[in-house]
């Protein structure tokens, strides 16, 4: 074992600060789960529905066990999730958080980031492994939790920004939808993207492509019932082989950076673009510099940059590991070595930076 010197003398002050922030880390850390838990069991909803409540009333409301729900109302209270009267003993979801929580309509919504962090915290014992060589772990060889969890977390902001804000800030786009045009959504999930779109513009006709089968089969499911399946079409394709040209428009919605040669990628989508075509690209907000990401958001995205989306493209060829915070400038460098030759950041939310590439 490699011995720890100590070179400078310790602020014992500061070392005690830094141990209660560490023990808040961990109890945030297990709120992960609490929440995860709270969104699965109906907890969140149960409360909406009931007003102030008390441990046996949200257990029977909810079919659970009494002491889990004890303990969980005590942990959220804790966690200044749930407020808690001690003069009545009840406990009630403040109605912010009731958004927060319940409402899957609204770009505010976080059970899915809660869930996606869960699954990716699961796995980790596998990428402390992979770090020592160098190896990847693919988005197909995660747990359930990520996959669901990262389609709940993005689509919320989709449903309220792709089809208001983001695409008409494209420069001519929505006049080629309204019309008719054919769309490619490269590295489509589970579809939300593409069905979004495709009920938006029914004149239009879309192909989402995945290399994920199991995705790529949830997502025709969800054309179904969302009645798009006579417009939509989902393959199993990687980014630098999918099918068709002459694409008015290819949208990436958050998948960029996982790939493992978006160069490569990039090149692909540029000989499937017609001539006056757009490549939408969504990404992660971000900043070009690492000081510019030093804050919650990039925090957030720089542990899933660690765990889940760095690990993707190690896990295929040329694996150039962007990053999750790799920047509209880096994301520049990439596209104008593929052929693209204009390039501009035209929207962008807390959570996205939305960037318009055309040849």
């Amino acid at each position: 074992m490699t011995e720890v010197k100590q070179h400078t003398e310790v602020d014992f002050d500061k070392l005690m600060a830094f141990v209660f922030r560490s023990v808040g880390e961990v109890g945030a850390t297990l709120n992960t789960g609490l929440v995860v838990m709270g969104d699965k069991l109906g907890f969140y909803r149960a409360m909406a529905a009931s007003g102030p409540t008390t441990p046996s009333r949200l257990a029977a409301d909810t079919g659970t066990s009494e002491p889990y729900v004890r303990e969980w109302l005590n942990g959220q209270a804790a966690g200044m999730i749930v407020e808690y009267d001690a003069a009545t003993g009840e406990y009630t979801l403040p109605p912010e958080h009731v958004v927060a929580l319940t409402d899957e309509s609204n770009p505010a919504f976080l059970p899915g980031l809660f869930q996606i962090a869960l699954g990716t915290v699961q796995d980790s014992s596998k990428i402390i492994e992979l770090a020592r060589d160098g190896s990847g772990l693919g988005w197909d060889e995660h747990n359930h939790d990520v996959h669901e969890g990262c389609e709940r977390f993005f689509r919320p902001s989709y449903n309220a920004h792709l089809v208001a804000d983001w695409l008409p800030a494209l420069d001519g786009v929505l006049a080629k939808l309204e019309t008719g045009a054919r769309v490619a959504d490269v590295g489509c999930g589970y579809g939300a993207s593409t069905i979004i779109m495709a009920q938006a513009f029914p004149n239009s006709t879309f192909v989402g492509y995945d290399y994920h089968e199991d995705s790529i089969d949830t997502a025709r499911s969800r054309a179904l019932v969302a009645g798009v399946s006579n417009r939509v079409r989902f393959d199993v394709a990687s980014a630098d082989s999918f099918g068709g040209t002459g694409f008015e428009l290819v949208t990436t919605f958050d998948a960029l950076h996982d790939m493992g040669d978006p160069v490569g990628a990039a090149r692909h989508v540029r000989r499937s673009l017609a001539e006056d075509g757009t490549w939408m690209i969504v990404e992660p907000m971000a900043g070009d510099h690492v000081q510019d990401n030093l804050n919650p958001v990039g925090r957030a995205y720089y542990g899933f940059s660690t765990l889940l989306c760095t690990p993707a493209s190690l896990s295929q060829e040329v694996g150039l590991a962007l990053g999750t915070q790799a920047g509209p400038a880096r994301i520049r460098q990439v596209v104008t070595e593929a052929g693209f030759t204009r390039f501009a950041r035209v929207a962008e939310t807390p959570f996205h930076q939305v960037l318009e590439v055309r040849p």
